[in-house]
């Protein structure tokens, strides 16, 4: 620790152990601080299933093409233009070969998977999941001389006039004298803020105190209240965060992608008045999955309740808990704890509504209702096959949107707008820039993937390194 670093880097997901590999690949001495143990390491990367890359023809691993154009669309829709549209198209240009960079690195991937997802075009899976493709990235980083620390969380960083002269540490052993790291580059991959509810409750109110966290639990936004306290600009909302409605028996931590329900296209979703709030078929899941935690926030008690027939429970890939199931609408009521008649009347209404005939999930099918508020525009099929199906629903945070701005270098911005000397950031704790509001399923590890590299390169660069590998 009393080693003298060229780079420094806080976090040890995908951004962060991308940026260092990228650093010591240029031949930079680099130490990675990870808050977590061994097991744990990663963030929300080991959570993660693939990333989004645009590609002009189709690869080994991605079918089709999905153009620049097409990418920037889809981010400029889900978004509403709240995006640093400069950062983006950096993003999505550099998703290109990043692919080929991982597999290089011995990053594995699959074929997508089938079904619902619609995925197949537009995201690269990991062939394990997250937590391989993780596992893979620090064999290679530590293969090139990465140092990396684990059960060593950082307190604070010491920032004058845009230099950080030092980062302490925390925990038991520095409780008495704190420990003070220093290196000529900081790079901060920490993540967001997502599992301190009361940080989130400032944004969203009581109401956090009914969320679940289904990412990591190390996410406690330490690094950025430090970062936002001593001058850096802030960029995004507090109360914007990627919130996808997971299984309201999950953990309230960890509980990832496994406890998320994706059912919501096929079927309805009632508050716990029995009333329907929100368009269950707008769009393909990838694209509108993530508006659906922030919906189920703003229900009365943060609970809602999807709605299913034995066909439409065939249509999703199921979460690890046993849907609740009854032979009639009123059963079910009663087990999820809805009013039977309210609940009877909402379905009958929604029944009424749908179109005739067959939907078909692989399109945007235009099957919409007739009659409702809101309507359901796509997908509508009348829930009416016993037995039915249902799902508690809360708001699961995966990761806070609010963080520090950066320039194309991956330098952190101080309030006044210039760039810091020596302090870069990579992945959740700057996606804010890109990611105003809404989600695109597997963008943000293409963010992490290539700001993490961009924030290695500069600070090698800064050092007057050789060697980069493109």
């Amino acid at each position: 620790m009393s080693e003298r670093w060229d780079v420094l880097i806080i976090g040890a997901g995908n951004a962060g152990i991308c940026a260092a590999i990228t650093a010591a690949e240029a031949g930079c001495s680099v130490l990675v601080l990870e808050a977590a143990p061994r097991d744990m390491r990663g963030g929300n990367t080991r959570h993660t299933r693939n990333l989004r890359a645009m590609h002009d023809e189709p690869t080994d691993v991605l079918t089709d093409s999905y153009s620049f154009e097409e990418y920037f669309e889809d981010l400029m829709r889900v978004t509403k233009g709240v995006t640093n549209e400069t950062l983006a198209s950096i993003t999505l240009r550099q998703s290109d070969d990043l692919t080929q960079w991982l597999v290089a690195r011995g990053v594995r991937f699959q074929p997508a998977l089938s079904g619902t997802l619609n995925l197949g075009r537009t995201n690269a899976f990991f062939l394990g999941g997250g937590r391989a493709m993780l596992n893979a990235l620090c064999r290679h980083a530590e293969s090139l001389g990465v140092t990396i620390h684990y059960d060593t969380p950082v307190a604070a960083l010491t920032i004058d006039d845009g230099f950080c002269h030092g980062v302490e540490l925390s925990g038991s052993d520095t409780d008495i004298v704190p420990q003070i790291i220093t290196a000529k580059k900081i790079i901060t991959t920490a993540g967001g803020f997502e599992a301190d509810l009361d940080w989130l409750a400032e944004g969203w109110g009581d109401a956090a105190k009914n969320f679940l966290v289904r990412g990591t639990p190390y996410n406690k936004g330490v690094v950025l209240r430090s970062l936002l306290d001593q001058g850096a600009k802030m960029v995004g909302e507090l109360d914007q965060c990627h919130a996808v409605a997971i299984d309201a028996r999950a953990p309230k931590y960890d509980g990832g992608i496994a406890s998320r329900i994706d059912g919501v296209p096929f079927g309805l979703v009632l508050n716990k008045h029995a009333e329907r709030f929100y368009d269950e078929g707008e769009d393909f899941w990838p694209k509108r999955y993530a508006i659906w935690g922030r919906l189920v926030a703003t229900q009365p008690d943060q609970i809602a309740y999807a709605i299913l027939d034995a066909d439409g429970v065939k249509r999703f890939m199921p979460s690890v808990f046993t849907p609740i199931t009854n032979d009639t609408i009123e059963g079910l009521a009663k087990q999820i704890d809805l009013a039977p008649q309210a609940t009877r009347n909402s379905v009958e209404a929604f029944n009424a509504a749908c179109p005739k005939g067959p939907i078909d999930q692989s399109i945007l099918d235009g099957k919409a209702t007739n009659g409702l508020s809101p309507e359901k525009t796509n997908w509508s099929a009348p829930v009416i096959k016993p037995p039915f199906y249902g799902f508690p629903l809360r708001p699961g945070i995966t990761f806070t949107y609010m963080g520090v701005e950066v320039n194309e270098n991956a330098q952190i911005l101080m309030q006044n707008g210039t760039p810091t000397a020596n302090l870069y950031a990579a992945g959740e704790i700057m996606a804010g820039n890109i990611l105003g509001q809404g989600y695109l399923a597997g963008i943000g590890m293409t963010i992490g993937g290539v700001f993490g590299r961009i924030a290695g390169q500069a600070a090698a660069r800064s050092l007057n390194k050789v060697g980069l590998v493109e």
